[in-house]
């Protein structure tokens, strides 16, 4: 199948829940206004604050089968254990890049696997130090994380760290407070890969 844009448009940053990779994210497109971020769209409910088309595109399953249907959903994964579809939504994606930006997704190994055969993307990997590093996080943002849930975070991360993350291009480890380093090396990246060079 044929690459739609032989540009880098599409930047993957991904890693396990709770590894840092929305941080990393947000603090890329601060440095780089260039930057945008894919709103993906989901069959979750909006959770306390969220706001449709700006921290995701939120459909019924019926709705999201109909966006899949139509094309405009163009890859997507089912996450059995919440009963809920995430995926890429691509008139967000379409209108970023015709407005000149370059677009970071935050998805899964299927969404990395699509973006880097079609959009040429560059693919990041963010691990976490350790286990137990990563735990600690999930427990600084959210301390009523049940021992149950809190374990099966665990055993996700390491299938994603063991199973998928030599797929990736890069892999950062984002060390516990140390954001800082984490970024030269992402930016460093960005550099070596054409992301930032001008029009």
């Amino acid at each position: 199948m044929q690459v739609i844009d032989k540009k880098r448009r599409v930047l993957i940053i991904a890693g396990p829940t709770g590894v840092g990779e929305s941080t990393v994210t947000k603090k890329t497109i601060e440095e780089f206004p260039i930057f945008k971020r894919l709103v993906t769209a989901t069959t979750r409910a909006p959770r306390l604050n969220e706001q449709k088309k700006i921290d995701y595109y939120f459909f019924d399953k019926e709705n999201f089968q109909k966006q899949i249907e139509n094309g405009n959903i163009i890859e997507y994964t089912y996450i059995e254990s919440r009963d809920t579809y995430y995926g890429s939504y691509r008139p967000d994606l379409n209108d970023k890049i015709k407005n000149g930006f370059n677009v970071i997704v935050n998805t899964d190994l299927v969404g990395a696997k699509y973006y880097k055969e079609k959009y040429n993307a560059t693919t990041i990997f963010i691990l976490p130090e350790s286990l137990d590093s990563l735990r600690r996080r999930h427990l600084d943002r959210d301390p009523n994380v049940g021992v149950e849930e809190l374990e099966k975070r665990m055993g996700d991360a390491q299938k994603e760290i063991d199973q998928e993350a030599d797929f990736y291009d890069h892999q950062i480890v984002n060390e516990y407070g140390k954001l800082e380093e984490t970024m030269n090396k992402v930016f460093d990246i960005l550099r070596k890969e054409n992301y930032l060079l001008e029009e």
